[in-house]
């Protein structure tokens, strides 16, 4: 069980320089996922809310949810550091349905958004929250 606990919530990148720039890189990153996308979310146009692409044909109700997870939701967990490795598997989900299947025939300009998304929520996945998160604190907590 201890095992499971220090997989999922303790990171140290290392160095209080590189646990700040962890955090910083959190932040910017999830403050943009929710800006760009999370917000459309709300916006109505001409009467209607922004039509979310369903391209695995899921139920519209299971297909809305995942978005408002992925672009509501979890940005704000990641900011805080709130079960980071989890949290990231619905984004690194939806953009990487939108690199794979969304904007396959698309070119190159518009791949690399969710490309990079996909990478950089990946790269959360594997590193973690870094000390400066509730991760660490929960950790901290767990394992006295």
């Amino acid at each position: 069980m201890v095992e499971i606990i220090t997989q999922l919530l303790y990171t140290d990148a290392g160095s209080d320089f590189n646990n700040w720039v962890l955090l910083l890189f959190r932040i910017l990153l999830a403050v943009q996922l929710f800006r760009v996308h999370g917000l459309k979310k709300f916006r109505v146009v001409n009467g209607e809310r922004e039509h979310v692409p369903n391209p695995l044909h899921l139920p519209e109700r299971i297909n809305g949810m995942m978005a408002t997870l992925a672009d509501i939701v979890a940005p704000f967990l990641v900011i805080i550091g709130i079960a980071t490795r989890l949290v990231v598997l619905p984004i690194i989900g939806v953009t990487a349905v939108g690199y794979f299947v969304v904007h396959r025939h698309d070119n190159a300009e518009v791949r690399d958004v969710p490309f990079m998304y996909t990478l950089c929520f990946l790269f959360l996945l594997c590193i973690g929250a870094g000390t400066l998160s509730a991760d660490h604190y929960i950790y901290s907590l767990l394992t006295q």
